[in-house]
């Protein structure tokens, strides 16, 4: 038997360039790869540099006619951003693959790596990569040119408290900066009794309008004005102003709360301690330790003023203390609050130390109170009260004093803050030794109330080191948990110092 050799497989042939004479695989050119290119650039039209126009102050890039985008260096949006620059030029090819070439950040250059594809000679397909470098230049957008004139605005949101006391609006300040509402803004002046924020557009400032009356409880009302009219376009341009009030309460205030108000809450007492302020006022009766909130809209309806002003608080020393444990509740009464504890205290002036003058109060502060304590709060039997409410009272319901709040040596405090705060930069008219104290009253508050410290971003202080507990006198301070590590822009990932991007 007699094997027969497999038929041999067909080997493909080759040709000769026509150019160059190099042995080469049939294509419908009849020329080699480099005899093409060399014959055909299908690159031709395709503009190899461009320009991007990038704003320095907002760090945005322009995409014509006039939008201007955030990007990040290398990102997608950017490589659209370029490619859209060439986007007619490369009709006439097929794109396959786009990506960056690195470049110095500061070299104000942007290098595109393209590879395209095109339909040349006889119906051969010729495949080329090639570089479009384009220049950053620097150009200020529309709305950077507003903030630096500082005095071009279209709308302007007025905030005022017509209180002594500026509590409200740290703890508004705060907020502000959490949530970044301040990044619109054009300019921001403080005046004595409120802030006045300036925007480039209506709806900037209405979104401002919307935060502060669901963050504080606060009414608002709107004007314009206008400025110029345009017959033959019908275009009106006019100036907004908005004018937010908040209520005049603040934390520590005692208040005297209308009879139809009191009842409508629970058949509570009409004088009560303001403990809070958020988007409604929180309020605790000394007596019962009862408690309620009242909304703007309510608040509007019943009116209601402080009794004292914050310069009235007198301290107090705790003579003897007693709590209660259990007190029953009257018909309809509301809640009661369960971080306060009820004590009967009497009490002493330290001004009156040379007397045997004391006393009696209830108070909502018997959870922290001890004698021999000393205690902030306000003298209601010594005083002369102007208030339309609290003159119509029985004066057997009227407290002789309201105990506010436990006193601290206020400088041991503020050595030991390894913490701070952020503020809003704003033209400010001149600080006093006022405002300082009314600063610091309100970082005291932040270190005494956790559920306000919750809202706002306390970011550590590297400058003071964290001390022991060994000494600590009782003082409420703010944990490490709490608190944020500051980020500065300056310093890169690795802790050294970065460079700012595309920066002449």
């Amino acid at each position: 038997m007699e094997y027969l050799p497999a038929p041999a497989a067909p080997a493909q042939g080759h040709i000769l360039c026509c150019q160059c004479g190099v042995p080469i695989p049939p294509n419908p050119a009849n020329m080699c790869v480099g005899c093409l290119r060399a014959q055909v650039d299908i690159t031709e039209g395709i503009p190899k540099q461009g320009t991007v126009h990038f704003c320095k102050q907002c760090e945005r890039y322009l995409q014509p006619p006039g939008t201007w985008i955030q990007c990040a260096l290398e990102s997608r949006e950017l490589l659209a951003l370029c490619l859209k620059k060439i986007k007619a030029s490369l009709s006439k090819v097929r794109l396959i693959d786009a990506g960056f070439i690195w470049t110095e950040p500061h070299s104000k250059r942007l290098k595109i790596k393209l590879t395209v594809q095109k339909e040349v000679i006889n119906g051969a397909v010729l495949q080329q990569v090639f570089v479009v470098e384009y220049v950053v230049q620097s150009q200020m957008c529309e709305d950077c040119h507003r903030i630096e004139a500082k005095d071009f605005w279209k709308a302007v949101v007025q905030v005022r408290q017509k209180t002594v006391h500026k509590k409200t609006f740290f703890y508004l300040e705060q907020l502000i900066l959490k949530h970044r509402l301040h990044q619109n803004t054009l300019r921001i002046k403080e005046i004595h009794d409120g802030l006045d924020f300036y925007y480039s557009s209506k709806q900037h400032a209405q979104k401002m309008v919307d935060f502060l009356q669901c963050t504080v409880p606060s009414r608002s009302k709107s004007s314009q004005r206008l400025i110029s009219h345009d017959i033959h376009s019908n275009v009106y341009n006019y100036k907004s102003t908005f004018s937010v009030e908040i209520v005049p309460i603040c934390k520590d205030n005692v208040v005297c709360l209308s009879p139809k108000l009191a009842q409508s809450l629970g058949n509570m007492s009409q004088i009560c301690v303001c403990i809070r302020v958020t988007s409604t006022i929180h309020l605790i009766d000394p007596r019962t330790l009862q408690i309620a909130e009242i909304d703007g809209n309510t608040y509007w309806r019943h009116p209601f003023n402080s009794l004292f002003h914050p310069k009235q608080l007198e301290e107090f020393i705790i003579m003897d203390i007693n709590r209660v444990h259990e007190k029953k509740k009257g018909a309809g009464a509301g809640a009661r609050s369960n971080k306060h504890t009820l004590a009967e205290a009497w009490v002493r002036k330290t001004s009156e130390l040379d007397t045997d003058h004391q006393y009696f109060c209830c108070t909502h502060l018997g959870h922290i109170l001890n004698p021999g304590d000393l205690v902030l709060g306000f003298d209601l039997a010594n005083c002369n009260l102007n208030d339309e409410f609290a003159n119509k009272m029985n004066p057997q319901h009227i407290p002789d004093v309201v105990l506010i709040k436990k006193s601290y040596d206020r400088g041991k405090r503020q050595r030991r803050r390894n913490w701070k705060l952020k503020e809003l930069q704003r033209d400010r008219e001149g600080t006093d030794t006022d405002d300082e104290r009314q600063y610091q009253d309100f970082l005291e508050d932040l270190e005494e109330d956790e559920t306000i410290r919750k809202n706002i971003n306390i970011y550590r202080n590297a400058d003071i080191p964290v001390e022991s507990d060994t000494d600590d006198d009782g003082a409420p301070r703010i944990s490490l948990a709490e608190m944020l590590e500051d980020l500065h822009i300056s310093q890169d990932a690795t802790g050294g110092e970065g460079a700012e991007m595309l920066t002449e």
